[in-house]
């Protein structure tokens, strides 16, 4: 096998002892604080600073488990602070994506937190569930090596690579009642 078709079979979760989606009765609490001492440990390695808001943004993203919008975390973070203008949002959310903490979902104009480790050349896919609106990760280097390569041969410079594929979550699958039943 050569091609697309080939590289779909090395597709794989970002940590393979993790699922891509987070199970509905999994340990919320000790997923987002693992997630803040990783972010942690991101700044502290680079030298950045961990900010009280840049905080907070990142914890509003972690408390859903789904892409939010700007404003959807400005209305969160409104419910225990004073309402953060929206630049100060921006800042933080574009602080937050230059060290690979929160991803932006094109499609839906959101972002999600991630508390994997990516290097500069990691290539994600995003599994988006129309059901309940959750998000997983998937690594696709080997498929976006291919899509690249296609690119190339037309004379194109690809620069950016963003995968997202919507369906159905394997916890909405197992939920949807049975059809003709």
């Amino acid at each position: 096998m050569s091609g697309i078709g080939a590289t779909a079979l090395h597709i794989k979760v970002m940590n393979p002892s993790k699922p891509a989606f987070p199970a509905p009765d999994h340990d919320h609490g000790r997923c987002a604080a693992e997630a803040i001492t990783h972010a942690e440990g991101v700044c502290a390695a680079r030298g950045q600073k961990f900010t009280p808001i840049r905080r907070q943004v990142l914890g509003a993203l972690l408390a859903s488990h789904r892409p939010l919008g700007a404003y959807e975390i400005i209305d969160e973070l409104a419910k225990t602070m004073a309402r953060p203008a929206p630049i100060t949002i921006y800042r933080a959310l574009d602080f937050l994506m230059e060290n690979g903490l929160v991803h932006r979902i094109e499609s839906r104009n959101a972002f999600l937190a991630c508390a994997h480790n990516h290097d500069e050349t990691s290539v994600v896919a995003f599994l988006i569930c129309e059901s309940c609106g959750s998000v997983g990760e998937i690594s696709a280097a080997s498929l976006a090596r291919s899509f690249n390569e296609a690119a190339r041969s037309t004379g194109f410079a690809p620069k950016l690579s963003v995968v997202e594929i919507t369906g159905t979550c394997a916890h909405c699958q197992r939920a949807a009642p049975i059809a003709g039943a």
